[in-house]
């Protein structure tokens, strides 16, 4: 059986991609230093509790696993935060990425998976993105990841490392059997945060910001269910054992809903009502984003197949009903 690390595998989405790894015939090495991961999220093969600051700790389980190829999800990934200390989101997310790919130099491993973001294209409202668009990050979480990005061209320009970068757009959902799912502490993404205002889990959701330029001054972003992300992660690691080479990628569905229309659609999936306010604009958003994926689709294969807002909303609010990893 190959072997897959998959940095930030007891995250939320590293998580899923390890269900699915196992699932088609990998075992999945979840390397996490579990600062925002849970132990209890690695189900699918071993876990290596480790910093990715930390190269002796990488280079120990690139000798110890021999993957054939690495899964990338492992960086901090708050704006706010960013925005707030940019020299965190540096340091972790490119001073680590570098150990990571040294370290796969060294141990001969060249094919990865890279997890990026739309973050990197900034605030370009009214345009539906891809692949080509202008970057221009506004915030140190979208500039770390847009360097990682330049970072990958250039070592595989001079040690033949192959890479897929996939630049996908606002993850929700969960596991559809509610074996794991979206636990953060303290819990910052719209969904999970609408859920558990409407389960009283928290007393109000607030809605950062009410007077961008959109039909109803929210925030519009393009949503994608995580079961789809991750199927898009394997497909991305067959295209680089497939010999195809380095390719980027956007992953979204192509349709934006403000925050007011996914509260709207939570009211009416869970039948609960979700109490909010308004507050100002968090420094570092954008007013829309919403990806074209035609290239994904045209040369993976790659179909958004969970990725309406009702299913999205389903999946999490079943997630969420388990308990999650508290307790």
């Amino acid at each position: 059986m190959d072997n897959v690390l998959v940095t930030g595998g007891a995250g939320y989405i590293g998580s899923h991609a390890c269900k699915v790894l196992a699932r088609t015939g990998f075992q999945p090495v979840a390397f996490d230093n579990l600062s925002t991961g849970w132990a209890r999220a690695v189900k699918f093969g071993p876990l290596v509790q480790g910093d990715l600051l930390d190269r002796a700790a990488l280079d120990a389980a690139f000798a110890e696993y021999q993957p054939i190829a690495v899964m990338h999800f492992g960086a901090l990934s708050d704006v706010g935060e960013a925005t707030r200390d940019p020299a965190l989101y540096w340091r972790n997310n490119v001073s680590g990425s570098l150990n990571l790919m040294e370290a796969m130099i060294d141990a001969g491993c060249r094919d990865i998976v890279f997890s990026s973001t739309c973050a990197t294209y900034g605030d370009q409202d009214g345009v539906v993105l891809d692949e080509d668009s202008l970057q221009r990050p506004l915030n140190a979480y979208g500039a770390s990841k847009l360097a990682v990005e330049g970072m990958l061209r250039d070592f595989g320009v001079s040690h033949g490392v192959n890479s897929v970068i996939f630049r996908y757009f606002n993850v929700a959902g969960a596991d559809p059997d509610a074996e794991i799912g979206e636990w953060h502490q303290p819990e910052t993404h719209l969904i999970p945060v609408m859920i558990e205002a409407a389960l009283g889990k928290r007393k109000v959701l607030t809605i950062h910001g009410t007077d961008y330029p959109t039909p109803d001054g929210t925030c519009i972003r393009d949503y994608v269910h995580v079961m789809d992300l991750v199927d898009a992660h394997l497909k991305g690691l067959d295209w680089l054992r497939a010999g195809h080479g380095s390719r980027v990628f956007n992953l979204g569905t192509g349709v934006g809903f403000s925050v007011a229309e996914v509260i709207r659609h939570c009211r009416a999936g869970t039948g609960r009502d979700v109490p909010y306010r308004t507050g100002p604009r968090r420094e570092g958003d954008s007013a829309a984003l919403v990806s074209g994926s035609q290239r994904a689709a045209d040369e993976l294969g790659w179909v958004a197949e969970r990725s309406s807002l009702t299913v999205m909303i389903e999946d999490a609010w079943r997630w969420y009903q388990t308990g999650g990893y508290s307790g």
